[in-house]
Parts: C-alpha cells; sequence; structure tokens
C-alpha cells in the first residue's frame, strides 16, 4: 500500500500523485461566500473519513495519510489536523501547510501589507467571508483559526515554505515555532517576494523550482522511507 494524500487543494497534490504514486483525494468543500465556517471544516472532515474508511479499497496505508493544502486550503489543512487529533479517530502522518491562512487578527506581516496576489484588504475580505456572523468577536475557534490555539503537543510533523514579504509570512513563523515548542518536528523554508503562492503563479522562476524540489524532499522524508 501507498501514501494516501488528502488535499484541500488539488496543485501540491497533481505533483504528488505523477511523483510518487500517491492516491490523492482532494474534496469538494463548500466555499465561504454561500456558507461560512464550519461548512467547509466539516465537508473536508468528512472527506477524510470518507478516504480513511475506504483506505483498503483506494490502496492506501492508514498509517500514511498525508493532509495538504495551499493559502486557505493550508489553514483548513492545519484545522483538519487540529480536528483529527482532538477527535483521535484518525492518524495524520504528516501535514504540508503551504503559506497558511491561520490567523483571523493582524499580524506583523499582514498588518498594512500591500504585496502582489494578497494583501491587508483582501485578507480581512477573505476572513470576514468566511468566518461570517463571528468575524470580529473575540471567541473565534480554533478550528476556524488555528493560530487561536495554545497546545500544539500530539499534532503531525509539518513542513510548510512561505515567502517574507506576503501576508501570512508572521504566522506561518510562529505556527512552526509553536509546533517545534511542543516537541513536534516542524520545518519552514523562506522565500524572498511578496507574491503570495509565488509556486504556482511564476512557476518558472527559479526560487519556485525550489520551493517544489523541497516539499518533494519532505515527503519523500517522511513518507517513503521504508517503502
Amino acid at each position: 500500500m501507498i501514501s494516501g494524500a488528502y488535499m484541500v487543494d488539488m496543485t501540491c497534490g497533481k505533483m504528488l500523485a505523477k511523483k510518487y504514486g500517491a492516491v490523492v483525494v482532494c474534496p469538494n468543500y463548500r466555499l465561504a461566500g454561500k456558507a461560512p465556517y464550519p461548512a467547509a471544516l466539516e465537508d473536508c472532515y468528512a472527506a477524510l473519513e470518507w478516504m480513511h474508511e475506504h483506505a483498503d479499497e483506494l490502496g492506501i496505508d492508514r498509517d500514511r495519510i498525508v493532509v495538504g493544502g495551499e493559502s486557505a486550503g493550508g489553514g483548513l489543512t492545519a484545522a483538519i489536523c487540529l480536528y483529527a487529533r482532538d477527535k483521535g479517530d484518525i492518524p495524520i502522518a504528516l501535514q504540508l501547510p503551504l503559506y497558511p491562512m491561520l490567523d483571523c487578527e493582524d499580524t506583523q506581516s499582514s498588518s498594512d501589507n500591500h504585496g502582489h496576489v494578497w494583501n491587508t484588504k483582501r485578507n480581512h475580505w477573505g476572513w470576514k467571508h468566511y468566518l461570517g456572523n463571528l468575524y470580529g468577536s473575540k471567541d473565534i475557534s480554533k478550528y476556524a483559526s488555528p493560530a487561536r490555539e495554545t497546545d500544539y503537543s500530539g499534532l503531525p510533523p509539518c513542513y510548510t515554505f512561505v515567502a517574507d514579504g506576503e501576508p501570512f509570512y508572521s504566522e506561518t513563523l510562529a505556527f512552526v515555532k509553536n509546533l517545534q515548542d511542543a516537541g513536534v518536528e516542524a520545518k519552514v523554508d523562506i522565500y524572498h517576494g511578496n507574491t503570495h503562492a509565488f509556486d504556482m503563479l511564476l512557476p518558472w522562476l527559479e526560487q519556485s523550482k525550489t520551493a517544489k524540489r523541497r516539499l518533494c524532499e519532505a515527503y519523500e522524508r517522511y513518507m517513503m522511507n521504508g517503502r
């Protein structure tokens, strides 16, 4: 049996399927414009439960399930891993929350950010739609905004990367540090620039190629040893 890559977004999943033969499941979850939190989390976790339940027929090793996604999908990745840990019914071997959207409040890098693709104005717009009536409340669940978590123990190992000029830079680094402080193996690679999702939008750049290569190296390190 091979690893199962459960990807909230499909771009990275296609690469893992093509390069390693991973079985990729990508949920068609409800979007925030029509159904705010917790709709997307509920849909994504239901798909993960389905994947785990049907692992034998899909040819997936239940002990090598990866959860990953980019941007808002990276935030959902972190939320799903928190939810799975707290429920205790589906083990996740590795999380790949790439440049994840984690913090519903402004951070040092998301405040007054004018980066390409994503910036402060768009970030506020995104959180407003995702949280719906909860937006602006101090009582936001960690499953809605994973940066609200205070206990990072027991979470799966993590690999991610982020650009140093984009809005999610600070929250990505904080997330990785919190994991490390809790004894969870976590690694972040940092690239220079202010273009969010640079690896997808500017795939011809050398740093985009490097980012994809480093992601594959992380996947191999955690999932392919002893295959």
